[in-house]
């Protein structure tokens, strides 16, 4: 299945210098009560920092590990115009091009997430952060030690250009999530201040801060947009390494690097070199893992993880397969049906295609029962809907009736259960009738409306997996007269086409940050979004009641208010599925050639392995691999 996920997954893509920490929550302090103009070491967006000025290092974070050692890594998780099947550039900041994953681990931030808090940031590339009496400015102070991979200083200037430059002309996903950025004044040469236009809320900001600092002498008769493997610099822990342009990368960890005793990196990014490997399919992948040219693999794919892991290695127990919980995060994967196709906008229509997929049956038959059907985009957190509303969340829909579907007052839409059969009649009954209500009568050529026109489905893939779990739905579709059929293309062909919107259909996984925010839920289901290039509105959906919703959520002051106003969104989403649920997992499964060392239990809000785990040479010399 698709694994891509967005930079939400980390509230803030430039962060990979993960930690956490092990003092209690402080007490919560409102940011209506901070004072204004007093130097801070972290924000939060609803007033909780678990860490107090001064901490020493994040609790999952290992001071102790041994530093050294290499991880040849098969990433599960990718960003922006990331691909893990190829890369023909290393300028993951704009839209075009397919760059490596982690290069984001070139690049630090003003500030840092923790992932063991849902909605905390602290202090980074910024010695302190001081908030103006109007809450629309922060004003951070650099420290003196920061430095590029060049040796040159992070200077005020850098930030400011980082911040306008990617607002003007970044991915759509940074330019989206900077909107609410008015200005970045560098003030001398350490002091910078980012202005907000005042309709930020603290989750906003707290993503905006948290974005990559490039140098603006890079761009010095140098166009922003340049697709090339020239490395951009940055002040982060790692630099490129050897590389061969669509087969590996490596990322070397620097010696030099400014911070790796500050207390937000200390304890992390322990290998001194991680190696990622391209390739086109998942089969070849897997197979060089078993040969140890990989060293560590999450399994997305049931019948491999039933099937395919009982080779020499794993029964000698120098593979170890094991599970691990999945984070405290909305888990979103769902199908997108463009509604900028006329016939996918009815939602009549999009409840009928969604019913023809029998989960029952290919869980049993091609999952080996492995996953659970999803009912919402928010699957597995506290955002997501169950029975009838609350009397908070009846008071908040009350205020959009009209705008909203009635279905949105009731019982909350949950996924069709069929006999198991794969071919539910009672269900096939009830798909043919909405779509003969939607116009789309079966005729000699197929299910076909006023005009004789039939109803055809694209399924566009990029791998041959999505083609054997859903096979069998598409045969059902074509069964009651769908034109139904799979489009694989390459890598390049299906970034392009996403991007541009030029599917029927397609699958997209993402990871959901912890605390959603206005311009995060706007990315995937505002209007504003429909009609930009590269944004997560793959379906194309337009709606004032959603807009309104999202606009909840993006003011409100506490976090319970916050998760009425989700629990209300998910509703309506549920009722329009303009997005329709697919599957999900309650587990990470993951395969490891046994020469890591780990702190444990994993951190709630985040599993990034090539910054907290390290290299054992003991373990690698008992199963042959030092």
């Amino acid at each position: 299945m698709s694994t891509a996920l967005s930079f939400l997954t980390r509230r803030g893509f430039g962060q990979l210098v993960f930690a956490g920490g092990a003092a209690a929550l402080m007490p919560t302090v409102a940011l209506a009560e901070i004072p204004a103009d007093t130097p801070l070491h972290g924000l939060s967006a609803y007033g909780d920092l678990k860490y107090a000025a001064g901490f020493e290092a994040f609790g999952y974070a290992n001071p102790d590990a041994p530093q050294g050692g290499r991880m040849n890594y098969a990433v599960p998780s990718w960003f922006f115009n990331q691909s893990v099947r190829t890369f023909d550039t290393l300028n993951t900041f704009v839209l075009r091009g397919n760059a490596p994953p982690r290069i984001e681990k070139l690049y630090d931030a003003l500030m840092v997430t923790s992932l063991d808090e849902p909605d905390s940031l602290y202090c980074a590339l910024a010695e302190s952060v001081s908030i103006s009496a109007d809450r629309n400015a922060f004003t951070f102070r650099l420290r003196p030690e920061a430095t590029f991979s060049t040796g040159a200083p992070v200077t005020a200037a850098d930030v400011a250009f980082s911040y306008l430059t990617f607002k003007e002309k970044g991915h759509p996903a940074l330019a989206v999530l900077l909107k609410i950025v008015a200005d970045a004044i560098a003030e001398d040469e350490r002091t910078v201040r980012i202005v907000f236009s005042g309709r930020q809320t603290m989750p906003d900001v707290l993503l905006a801060l948290a974005i990559p600092i490039v140098p603006k002498a890079f761009y010095d008769g140098r166009d922003f947009e340049t697709n090339d493997l020239t490395e951009i610099p940055g002040s982060g822990r790692y630099r490129v390494g050897r590389m061969a342009v669509g087969q590996y990368i490596e990322y070397e960890r620097r010696e030099d690097y400014w911070a790796k005793d500050m207390n937000f990196a200390r304890g992390l990014d322990h290998f001194q070199t991680i190696r990622i490997d391209f390739f086109r399919d998942r089969q070849p992948a897997l197979e060089a893992f078993k040969k140890g040219e990989i060293d560590f693999r999450e399994e997305f794919t049931t019948r491999s993880w039933a099937t395919e892991y009982e080779f020499p290695a794993v029964k000698a127990k120098r593979v170890i397969r094991r599970e691990f919980p999945v984070e405290t995060l909305p888990k979103f994967q769902c199908w997108a049906l463009n509604q900028r196709r006329e016939r996918f906008a009815d939602v009549r229509v999009r409840r009928a295609i969604n019913m023809c997929f029998d989960f029952e049956w290919t869980n049993a038959n091609l999952l080996f029962g492995l996953r659970t059907h999803s009912d919402s985009c928010f699957e597995g957190s506290d955002f997501k809907a169950t029975g009838t509303p609350s009397p908070e969340e009846a008071a908040l829909l009350e205020t959009l009736r009209g705008q909203i579907p009635d279905e949105a007052f009731g019982a909350v839409w949950a996924q069709p259960v069929s006999d198991g059969t794969g071919n539910d009649r009672r269900i096939l009954r009830d798909a043919l009738a909405l779509f003969a209500d939607a116009g789309w009568t079966r005729g000699a050529g197929g299910l076909v409306n006023a005009k004789g026109e039939v109803f055809r489905l694209e399924f566009m893939i990029n791998g041959t997996e999505q083609q054997r779990v859903y096979g069998k739905f598409f045969d059902t579709l074509r069964l009651i007269g769908v034109d139904a059929s799979f489009r694989l293309v390459d890598e390049a062909q299906y970034q392009d086409r996403q991007a541009n919107y030029d599917f029927d259909m397609i699958l997209a996984a993402f990871g959901l940050g912890a605390t959603p925010t206005r311009e995060s839920l706007s990315i995937f289901f505002g209007s504003a979004a429909r009609d930009y290039p590269g944004s997560y509105n793959f379906p194309g959906m337009a709606d004032a009641g959603v807009d309104a919703l999202i606009e909840r959520v993006g003011t409100s002051k506490t976090r319970a208010e916050m998760t009425i106003a989700m629990k209300c969104l998910d509703r309506v989403l549920r009722a329009r599925l303009d997005w329709l649920p697919n599957i999900t997992a309650d587990m990470r499964r993951v395969a490891y050639w046994d020469m890591f060392g780990f702190k444990e239990p994993k951190p709630d809000y985040g599993f990034p392995v090539e910054s907290l785990w390290w290299y054992d040479e003991a373990k690698a010399k008992a199963i042959g691999r030092a």
